[in-house]
């Protein structure tokens, strides 16, 4: 890119939404909403709020950044309107990141703030009716490397591809895989056995900042989304057209 580009950072896929704005690659400001899942109300005045402190207007941004999904139907649907929207008013270009990928990135904070650095890691969302949403990752010189794409598992099955086997009788192996998300918050017992760790709470969260993070790098390769073809990844159909099916 020749220019720095005014982005938005859209952040709706979970239970507590952000969005951030950008100029380039230099993050200006983040709000989170006050009100877990009132994204539809919370996020119109948030981007206002930020474009006004900046004195910035919402026809200036020239790129949207949305977490894509998976994760909530509804929130998934609220940055996609927004991001085909703002390129219909401006013509803004659109990066579509993983959600999974931008809770994955909240990992890279963490030998910051715990002084330990973490090999694998694995990202966990609730998908409803026993299911999560999940995606495996090892740390490869500071990035994280996608080794189990976004996929469908029951805990159950989680834990028997990546439970440590050997530490049940007694030989533990040098790398644990440390969990990380929002599937955590009610679901965390399931997935404790050996050789599963979990990462702080405040690690589980997407956040926006994380969305400008990712979405900024793919924007200098070049990879941004078709905004006729852009939809949220779902991995499965909303409960409605399942039931319908």
């Amino acid at each position: 890119m020749t220019q720095k580009p005014l982005i938005l950072a859209v952040e709706t896929s979970g239970r507590t939404g952000s969005v951030a704005i950008a100029d380039g690659q230099q993050m200006l400001a983040e709000a989170v909403f006050p009100t877990p899942v009132k994204h539809s109300a919370e996020v119109f005045p948030a981007v206002c709020g930020l474009l006004g402190r900046f004195n910035r207007r919402p026809d200036q941004i020239q790129h949207v950044y949305i977490s894509v999904g998976p994760g909530s139907f509804t929130g998934l649907r609220i940055a996609v309107t927004i991001a085909k929207t703002m390129h219909l008013a401006n013509a803004a270009k659109i990066v579509a990141v993983y959600t999974s990928d931008c809770i994955a990135a909240n990992a890279a904070d963490y030998p910051q703030t715990e002084g330990k650095e973490l090999k694998k890691i694995a990202t966990i969302l609730d998908a409803k009716r026993g299911q999560f949403f999940v995606a495996a990752y090892k740390n490869s010189d500071g990035q994280w490397i996608k080794t189990l794409p976004d996929c469908l598992m029951t805990a159950l099955q989680f834990v028997y591809k990546f439970a440590d086997t050997k530490s049940r009788k007694g030989c533990p192996t040098a790398e644990p895989i440390w969990l990380l998300g929002e599937g955590l918050v009610y679901y965390k017992h399931l997935f404790e056995a050996p050789g599963i760790e979990f990462l702080d709470s405040n690690f589980w969260c997407p956040r926006a900042a994380k969305v400008h993070l990712l979405g900024y790098k793919m924007a200098c390769e070049g990879q941004f989304a078709d905004p006729l073809t852009l939809k949220p990844v779902y991995l499965r159909r909303p409960d409605a057209k399942e039931k319908l099916g």
